[in-house]
């Protein structure tokens, strides 16, 4: 099998001495997994930062193997690690797509959702500008994954948390720490 298409990272874990499994978003194809060799390269640790978009093949012999994905740049957001806020938000939405969503099954609502919010994140001038975004693809990921309709007239990052927890993370303290550390700091930011 071979797969060619966009992609949205959301999720780099080092593997072996110089590779990495690496969780993408795809349109057409959901989430998809990959190793790629040589991932901690001074060429290709730049271009696998979550929220980063790349032109990926995913090859397979067969269909219980893990693919290899080669993957080539197309857009950056790697200027925005330095931004605390900004870089925050994009690991937890990238993170929490990478987290909650089963391989292989298309979310094309979820992908133009994320991408959006990535592209509010890096464009707007302060967290107002994108911190509704971010509540409403929470809200939007929920509902896709069926666990209630999505609110998104009347969404919130503190609403989403209750369904969050309850549906999708339960006990992963991990990511609830990163969660919560986000939204204390957009609190900070937009009052």
């Amino acid at each position: 099998m071979q797969i060619e298409a966009y992609a949205i990272v959301c999720g780099v874990k080092p593997h072996a001495e110089h590779g990495a499994i690496v969780r993408c978003l795809t349109e057409e194809h959901g989430l998809l997994v990959g190793y790629v060799q040589g991932a901690r390269s001074k060429t290709l640790r730049p271009l696998l930062i979550p929220g980063n978009v790349i032109a990926g093949v995913w090859r397979q012999r067969t269909p219980n193997q893990l693919a290899s994905l080669t993957p080539e740049s197309v857009h950056s957001r790697g200027h925005l690690l330095g931004e605390a806020l900004a870089a925050a938000a994009i690991e937890w939405a990238t993170a929490l797509t990478a987290a909650s969503l089963p391989e292989a099954l298309p979310y094309p609502r979820l992908h133009s959702a994320l991408d959006g919010v990535l592209t509010a994140i890096e464009n707007a001038p302060s967290a107002r500008g994108w911190a509704k975004a971010l509540a409403d693809f929470e809200a939007l990921l929920i509902s896709e994954l069926g666990y209630g309709e999505e609110e998104a007239a009347d969404q919130s990052l503190a609403k989403n948390r209750t369904r969050l927890v309850r549906h999708i993370l339960g006990d992963r303290q991990d990511m609830l720490v990163a969660r919560e550390r986000l939204v204390e700091r957009l609190k900070k930011a937009v009052a």
